[in-house]
């Protein structure tokens, strides 16, 4: 069996418990059957969903979605599709793309894996983000952290050549088991030097927490790889 198969069974993400609050199950109720997107073992037609061609970026664990939003509002003439299993970050963001009119997002509420295996073609992706996935902090829970050697190739599978890669997270013991995982990944170079974490791009917002975490001294890391 291998690394895949056995996150299959994990799961991206452990679905967390949380009630949807009366807007956000507003906003699910109404904005899903125009910006949702359902699991299926297909490929998805970017072109069709969106309407139009575009540059394609993937962005998996959205949480509350307020950075993607701000992302695809400075970005509208790329394509966004987020991925994200906790239904009241759906609904939020849903919510947000009705407020300010966003018409460049589509939205998954499944695990990531088994979109990317069964929806996500080969070698269509210009840009997969993952921003602060959950670091399972403790030593004996490490295995369940998403970046692991299988599911990064499955990541570099997706990206065309030339595509981004960009991870961020705020604990350190896991930005260096990233780079690790990143630098002896096939087919994955770091854009910068070996071995170095890249400076926060302009593109990727600063989060309510990540400025919290600022002020408390907190650091924050990012890796950007492009796909060979």
């Amino acid at each position: 069996m291998t690394d895949l198969d056995k996150r299959q069974r994990i799961r991206s993400y452990v679905l967390r418990t949380g009630r949807m609050t009366p807007g956000q199950r507003r906003a699910y109720d109404e904005g899903w059957q125009r910006w949702g997107l359902e699991h299926a073992c297909e490929a998805l037609p970017f072109d069709t969903v969106f309407g139009r061609p575009g540059p394609r970026i993937l962005e998996i664990g959205f949480g509350m979605g307020q950075s993607l939003a701000e992302m695809a509002r400075a970005n509208p003439d790329a394509n966004f599709i987020g991925i994200e299993v906790h239904r009241p970050g759906v609904g939020r963001l849903l919510h947000s793309i009705a407020e300010h009119d966003i018409r460049n997002i589509r939205v998954y509420c499944h695990d990531a894996v088994e979109i990317l295996r069964d929806c996500i073609p080969d070698a269509s992706l210009d840009t997969v983000q993952i921003f602060f996935p959950d670091p399972w902090h403790k030593k004996r829970h490490n295995k369940r952290r998403l970046i692991q050697p299988g599911f990064v190739a499955l990541l570099a599978s997706k990206l065309k050549p030339g595509g981004t890669l960009h991870l961020a997270t705020d604990w350190e013991d896991y930005a260096h088991q990233m780079m690790v995982v990143l630098s002896a990944a096939e087919k994955l170079s770091n854009t910068g030097s070996e071995g170095e974490f890249a400076e926060r791009p302009e593109y990727r917002p600063l989060t309510k927490f990540e400025l919290r975490g600022e002020r408390l001294g907190h650091g924050v890391w990012d890796l950007i790889f492009s796909r060979d």
